[in-house]
């Protein structure tokens, strides 16, 4: 076998190496980033779970609330004033 045979054959061997190795690293890497995707859906949906939750709970107190005191809107109390002044 000549020299440049050899050549081309250690030279077309490596880049089909080379090759493998990035395209295994390209998938791991797409595989960490579309796995951090669901870890982040995740945390959303946690979020926002957590907020309803928290949105339900006000609106509750507001209705107790309400029920033992009454409430008024600023514009009725500014009104309120300007009268007995």
């Amino acid at each position: 076998m000549s020299r440049a045979s050899k050549l081309t054959l250690a030279g077309t061997s490596l880049v089909a190496a080379g090759i493998v190795v990035f395209v295994h690293y390209a998938q791991q890497a797409e595989k960490a980033a579309m796995h951090a995707g669901v870890v982040r859906d995740m945390e959303q949906q946690k979020i926002k779970q957590e907020r309803l939750a928290d949105f339900q709970m006000q609106r509750a107190l507001e209705e107790e609330y309400r029920k033992v005191q009454t409430v008024h809107d600023g514009a009725d109390v500014v009104g309120l004033e300007k009268k007995g002044a």
